[in-house]
């Protein structure tokens, strides 16, 4: 007889709390005292988010490295440094935050949308080149859940085509790809530094290229095409058109103090993830991510594939039952690919106009069936809150749920 579920008056697999992820400590308040004794938190004129810059430069074999405000304006940055004319098209995926897109049409471009690998949730290359136009510029790909994409297939696709890549890696820090750091490989790499990413100072974003012409660029559109570099000679240029992304001391500071634990924190979820995945593999109805000998997984977060039929429950209440185990479990991220939200699928931008689709000729349109693995996929996801605080324990206990729930609905 399978064992009885918490749910239905069985004793859950734990019974105590999971640990909290590990934030911040004394490192970090001696950073941001440091910061404030320096009686200014400019960046232009303080040392903080210089030292942050050339530490996290340094760490990836980055020439430049160049902070800003948010994951969403790190992306930007890069759009910006590569420059395509207004109306280009930029392909991406569908699954990921507004972060990845609302910076093509803030540079008054295209999103479009390229279906997906469901084993791993990242751009399908074929379906990336089947929507290539004459109008396409770059490709944006996101290393979704930490896992980093099929790199080699993207850098071909973009040499026949002569497109940009940005690399998203908000979600894959310090994660290598046949031995490459992901933002290392396409012209491009963008980081989040967002409470939840690996490497943190609540909100936060860096960029990074080893092109001298996009780097250049890339340091002045983060201040309005202002040169401010670190002899801080400031040059009153307004080279072009460029948002105002600066970073703060305060941000750099934390930064400072975090960059040192990025290592550990990055290896341990690699270790504890890919130790739940073995844990997981051959469950009947349980799909976690599919793994690749070539690439690392650094685990923003666990992804699972719960299939309804299989289990006869729905995704979400199979969350609802590893939940009551004592393990957590639930929530879809986005609970729908990106392009079926109203901002996109109406097209709300600017005042009552649809710019840039309605000045550029765009036919481009989104709608249900668009990305059909996406969407489906979608319906498909639960998350394992794994992070760098757990310990085998840990995934031992999510593992023994995860059978408990499953051996239950189907024993």
């Amino acid at each position: 007889m399978p064992e009885k579920l918490a749910v239905d008056g069985g004793t859950p697999v734990r019974t105590r709390p999971y640990p909290k992820r590990p934030k911040f400590g004394l490192k970090d308040a001696a950073q941001l005292i440091e910061a404030l004794e320096q009686d200014t938190l400019f960046f232009a004129i303080a040392k903080k988010v210089y030292e942050f810059q050339r530490r996290f430069a340094e760490l990836h074999g980055a020439k430049y490295a160049i902070a800003s405000t948010s994951g969403t304006s790190a992306i930007h940055v890069a759009v910006g440094s590569i420059n395509p004319e207004p109306g280009s098209e930029i392909i991406t995926t569908s699954v990921s935050d507004m972060g990845t897109v609302a910076p093509i049409l803030l540079h008054n471009c295209i999103p479009v949308f390229a279906d997906i690998e469901p084993e791993t949730f990242n751009l399908d290359p074929a379906s990336v080149e089947e929507r290539i136009t004459d109008k396409t510029a770059a490709i944006i790909v996101v290393h979704c859940w930490g896992q980093p994409a099929d790199m080699d297939a993207f850098m071909d696709i973009a040499r026949r085509h002569k497109l940009a890549i940005i690399e998203d890696c908000a979600q894959a820090h310090l994660t290598r790809y046949k031995g490459r750091y992901a933002g290392t490989i396409g012209d491009m790499g963008a980081f989040s530094l967002q409470d939840s990413k690996h490497l943190q100072c609540g909100d936060g974003g860096v960029t990074i290229t080893n092109n001298d012409a996009y780097g250049e660029r890339a340091e002045l559109f983060v201040d309005k095409g202002c040169d401010w570099t670190e002899d801080r000679k400031y040059r009153l240029r307004y080279a072009f058109l460029g948002p105002c992304y600066r970073m703060t001391e305060l941000q750099g500071a934390v930064l400072c103090a975090q960059i040192e634990n990025l290592p550990h924190i990055v290896k341990q979820r690699q270790t504890m993830g890919d130790l739940l995945v073995g844990k997981l593999a051959g469950l009947p109805g349980v799909h976690p991510p599919k793994r690749f000998d070539d690439r690392e997984h650094s685990y923003w977060s666990f992804p699972l594939r719960i299939e309804a039929e299989a289990l006869g429950v729905t995704p979400a209440r199979f969350g609802e039952l590893v939940a009551a185990e004592g393990v957590p479990c639930g929530g879809n991220w986005l609970g729908k690919p990106l392009y079926l939200f109203e901002a996109l699928m109406d097209k709300i931008t600017y005042g009552t106009s649809h710019w840039p689709y309605d000045v550029t000729g765009s036919t481009v349109e989104y709608y249900p069936g668009l990305c059909p693995k996406a969407e489906f996929a979608m319906t498909q996801l639960l998350t394992v809150g794994i992070h760098e605080g757990w310990t085998e324990q840990e995934v031992e206990d999510a593992a023994t749920a995860i059978h408990k729930v499953v051996g239950s609905l189907t024993g």
